[in-house]
C-alpha cells in the first residue's frame, strides 16, 4: 500500500514475533515453577533452589523481550497486554505460593494481587475502546521491586548465610508493597485523565 505521495506506508508488526514469543514462554513456564515451590515444600531443597532460578531466568527475560520490540520495530498492542499479563502471573503466583507455605503474611499477597489483578481487569476494559495503557514508570519500577523482593524471598539464602538475610528480605518486600500500592493509584489517575479528556472530545 502506498499513500498519495507514492511512498509505501508502514506496515504494523505482527502479533506473531520473537518478543510476543518469549512473553508466551514466560506464561507457559509459571505452572512449572508453582509446582516446584509446591513440592519442595519448604524443604529448602533442590527443588526450592530450581523453582527460585526458574523465577529469576523467566521474570528477566522481561527486559530482553521489551528491548527486542523496541530495536526491531515490533511493539504490538497484543505484546502491551501480554507482558504485563505474564509478570502478574509469575509475581502474583509466587506471593500466593509463599503465604501457602507460610513465609508471607497474606495481608500482603492480597493487597498486591488485588491491586495486579484490578489493573490487568481494567486494561482489558479499556482496550475494546481503543486504549491500551502500557506500563509508566512507576509500573516499571514497581515490576523491578517485585522481582527483587521475591526473588530473595525464594532463593534460600538463610542455609548458606544465617537468618540476617530475612531482615533484608522484609525490607525488599515492605518497598515492593508500597510501589505496587502507589503505581496502582498512579494509574488509575491517568485513567482518570484519560477518561476525561475524552468527554471534552465529545
Amino acid at each position: 500500500m502506498t499513500d498519495p505521495g507514492g511512498a509505501a506506508a508502514p506496515t504494523a508488526p505482527g502479533n506473531f514475533n520473537l518478543p510476543n514469543l518469549i512473553t508466551v514462554v514466560r506464561i507457559l513456564l509459571a505452572p512449572v515453577f508453582f509446582w516446584l515451590l509446591l513440592a519442595d515444600a519448604g524443604a529448602d531443597g533442590v527443588l526450592r533452589w530450581i523453582a527460585a532460578a526458574l523465577f529469576i531466568l523467566a521474570i528477566a527475560t522481561d527486559g530482553i523481550d521489551g528491548a527486542i520490540a523496541r530495536r526491531r520495530g515490533m511493539v504490538t498492542d497484543l505484546g502491551k497486554i501480554l507482558d504485563p499479563v505474564a509478570d502478574k502471573l509469575l509475581t502474583s503466583g509466587a506471593l500466593v505460593c509463599l503465604s501457602i507455605l507460610g513465609e508471607l503474611w497474606w495481608w500482603v499477597t492480597i493487597v498486591i494481587v488485588v491491586r495486579e489483578v484490578g489493573i490487568t481487569v481494567w486494561r482489558m476494559v479499556e482496550l475494546p475502546r481503543g486504549n491500551v495503557m502500557p506500563a509508566g514508570r512507576g509500573g516499571k519500577l514497581k515490576t523491578v521491586a517485585q522481582a527483587v523482593a521475591i526473588s530473595f524471598a525464594l532463593a534460600p539464602l538463610w542455609t548458606i548465610v544465617g537468618n540476617g538475610v530475612f531482615w533484608l528480605n522484609w525490607v525488599l518486600m515492605g518497598i515492593a508493597l508500597v510501589l505496587t500500592v502507589w503505581s496502582g493509584l498512579d494509574y488509575l489517575w491517568e485513567a482518570y485523565r484519560l477518561r476525561r479528556a475524552e468527554r471534552g472530545r465529545a
